[in-house]
């Protein structure tokens, strides 16, 4: 997919609908912030680990117009959301925050309304639209609240913008997330994956642009969702962990600190602890290997962040089991896991890019369901566009 493409179809359609919506009133800003794939490291983030994910040339766009007051008028061009797809409502007053409510999806846009960083966001009306599949487990959500940020502001705060966007999820989804998905989607970078360190924030760029690989993401069209119990779960199963340990976090702690209080945690607690310790060290290795080209080194710390995942941390499901077992089947396949918080979504395969029909092919055969294939490259994060 070229994110140049991308972007200009969805702009062109997000223009179409401002302008039925406001009476042929033309948008003056236009916008746009990628989904991502994270390709090992997970459910570390919130953990203080490191993470290694890329930008995708999937993106949600939006397009808007200043709009006079403190009124603010959102139209989603989605399909997969809940009615209604048009939202008004005011901008937040002192002493008086913008509650969530529904529908679910305008809520990532009050919550960056709500931390916005700067002077007050001026009255607004926007549309959005976007290629990032919705529930797949590439990060819809913070492509979404990353896009809407930058419409208010591009200002270069990086960090602040990523923090804001991350807190809008917290406190207006209920999904207590780490800072990944809106970190890679501001800071995504063109031919490389980003090792994140999720404590210090320091991020590494790694070269992810050898003309051989293929990077293939199957969406197994299971959707989930981490509002649910299962995401705050795992988290407190993990701070709980930590406590036990005596560690600020799972990050400080080692497999032999671990074993030292298994007698001290119950058997569900001791095997989350132990994914995340080991996919923190697994994360470091992989960067490592990338950066060496070193491909099968890399697959193999993939598939065993699948076990684990599935194993240790039970947030896999039974369709990501049967798409990596079929993806490893293929000759020219490195490694393949599931990605994204988990419980459905998508899977990661990182091929030689000789093998990709082939692989596509089995994939195909061998899976229950439908899946929906994307064959991508790492891009670039948030980044304003042109109307012209």
């Amino acid at each position: 997919y070229s994110n140049l493409c991308v972007c200009a179809v969805l702009v062109a359609e997000a223009r179409r609908t401002y302008e039925e919506v406001f009476g042929g009133e033309a948008a003056k800003v236009a916008v746009c912030a990628p989904g991502r794939v994270n390709l090992i490291g997970e459910h570390t983030d919130y953990n203080h680990g490191f993470v290694l994910p890329m930008a995708l040339p999937l993106v949600t766009v939006v397009v808007g117009s200043p709009a006079s007051g403190q009124s603010v008028t959102v139209v989603t061009t989605a399909k997969d959301v809940e009615e209604p797809r048009r939202v008004d409502f005011n901008l937040p007053s002192y002493g008086s925050p913008l509650s969530p409510g529904s529908p679910g999806w305008a809520n990532y846009v009050k919550g960056v309304v709500q931390h916005y960083r700067a002077p007050p966001v001026p009255g607004f009306r926007a549309v959005i639209a976007t290629s990032v599949p919705l529930g797949g487990g590439l990060s819809s959500s913070a492509s979404l609240e990353v896009a809407f940020y930058t419409s208010c502001s591009n200002d270069g705060d990086n960090v602040a913008k990523a923090l804001a966007c991350q807190l809008a999820e917290h406190t207006h989804a209920s999904v207590p997330c780490g800072i990944m998905d809106q970190f890679v989607s501001v800071l995504g970078r063109e031919a490389h994956a980003l090792l994140i360190d999720c404590r210090s924030l320091v991020v590494t760029p790694v070269p992810l642009a050898d003309p051989g690989l293929v990077i293939l993401i199957t969406n197994s069209n299971v959707k989930h969702s981490l509002t649910g119990s299962e995401y705050p779960t795992r988290r407190r199963q993990c701070e709980e962990a930590a406590s036990i340990l005596r560690k600020a976090s799972l990050r400080d702690a080692t497999l032999k600190d671990l074993e030292g209080t298994k007698n001290q945690m119950d058997d569900v607690t001791y095997r989350r602890a132990r994914h995340v310790i080991e996919e923190i060290e697994r994360t470091v290795q992989a960067a490592e290997a990338l950066k060496r080209g070193a491909y099968r080194e890399f697959g193999k710390l993939m598939v065993e962040s699948h076990n684990s995942l599935r194993d240790l941390y039970e947030v896999s499901c039974r369709e990501l089991d049967e798409l990596v077992s079929a993806a490893m089947e293929v000759e020219g396949v490195f490694g393949s896991r599931m990605t994204g918080g988990g419980f459905g979504g998508c899977t990661v395969t990182l091929l030689q890019a000789h093998a990709i029909d082939r692989a596509i092919l089995h994939i195909q055969e061998r899976y229950s369901g439908s899946p929906t294939f994307y064959i991508t490259v790492p891009s670039e994060g948030a980044r304003v566009l042109s109307l012209s």
